[in-house]
């Protein structure tokens, strides 16, 4: 049988589990976040999500029971769900909970960065997040600040990239799991290739031959390698503003916005723009005018790169994973102009 998860979480563990015993198993159905467009639909084999398991509890240096705190209808949370049970130990749903209620001590966590910035802000869930085996944060960039909140108070964050087409997470703290390929293309666009690729998009064929060409799967992401080797994920593709000439990447505009101690939450997006083509607008939650925008921006990178309006909004549109509804983002900073 095949496996579709319908976000009921005590009925999707106990299908997993049935899926996991099956003799001659059909592919989890799974859909992408649609973050910024339509969900599609992402056919994955029960070897492609064990061999996820094994190179994630391969390079985690050990495997045991999870917290489940994302939702179980998403990639992330079929990952949890299986590497718990595969471990001998039904995963444990987080629900309405904060983690300072729900003891796994010695388990192991996913979560996404908004998840992650909220509970380092009380002392009691920081606590109990260091007592995680380690704590995987992913669904979004992870900014240096945070990395080093959750690092001081003892948590062993690791920093994952991947999506439903691999399996979740398949690149940890910039490096691929064993087994996973990893490369850029002429473009700078992030290719993966390995165990862990799914089999294709249900039902669109067209869709499924535009990203998965020789065995390697084209992101919708840019990156960079490092000296070490390491990926440096610079953001999506499609997020790059051309603004009077000038190439300019929005997530990292907005990963230096949210750097702003007066700044709780970021996201950049390019709006057509008579005079530049496009404006860069930025969308953020906190006390920031243009004026200090432009100049905290300018300050590590090219004074090009800096935003040309500024939107404060209450707080940023989410979508159920945790992550951010960028299309919802567009709509507001179009409403503001």
């Amino acid at each position: 049988m095949g496996l579709r998860l319908g976000g009921v979480v005590d009925r999707d563990i106990d299908a997993v589990e049935a899926w996991l015993a099956d003799q001659d198993p059909g592919p989890a159905i799974v859909a992408t976040s649609g973050s910024s467009g339509a969900p599609k639909q992402v056919v994955l084999s029960r070897a492609a999500v064990l061999a996820s398991a094994a190179a994630s509890a391969a390079r985690l240096g050990g495997s045991g029971p999870w917290l489940l705190a994302l939702p179980s209808s998403y990639v992330a949370g079929l990952n949890v769900m299986v590497r718990s049970l595969l471990a001998g130990h039904r995963p444990v749903p987080l629900g309405e909970r904060s983690p300072r209620d729900a003891s796994v001590v010695g388990g192991y966590l996913s979560l996404v960065p908004t998840q992650l910035h909220r509970w380092l802000s009380d002392p009691d869930d920081a606590h109990s997040l260091a007592a995680f085996g380690a704590v995987l944060v992913g669904g979004g960039p992870v900014d240096t600040d945070l990395k080093d909140r959750a690092r001081s108070v003892g948590i062993r964050l690791v920093a994952t990239y991947g999506m439903a087409e691999t399996c979740g997470g398949c690149v940890y703290d910039g490096l691929p799991l064993d087994g996973v390929g990893l490369a850029l293309a002429t473009d700078g666009r992030v290719r993966l290739a390995g165990p862990t690729l799914f089999d294709g998009y249900l039902d669109d064929p067209a869709a499924t031959d535009e990203v998965l060409v020789g065995g390697w799967f084209h992101t919708s992401d840019t990156g960079r390698l490092d000296q070490d080797g390491r990926l440096q994920v610079l953001g999506r593709h499609d997020d790059m503003v051309v603004s009077g000439g000038v190439n300019v990447p929005a997530a990292a505009v907005a990963a230096r916005l949210r750097e702003h101690p007066q700044v709780k939450a970021a996201e950049v997006v390019g709006l057509t723009d008579a005079e530049w083509g496009h404006r860069v607008v930025a969308v953020v939650v906190g006390d920031l005018a243009l004026a200090e925008a432009r100049e905290w921006v300018g300050e590590k990178h090219p004074r090009a790169w800096a935003p040309r309006e500024v939107v404060v909004v209450p707080e940023l549109p989410m979508l159920a994973n945790g992550k951010v509804d960028r299309l919802a983002v567009r709509e507001l900073a179009r409403a503001a102009r």
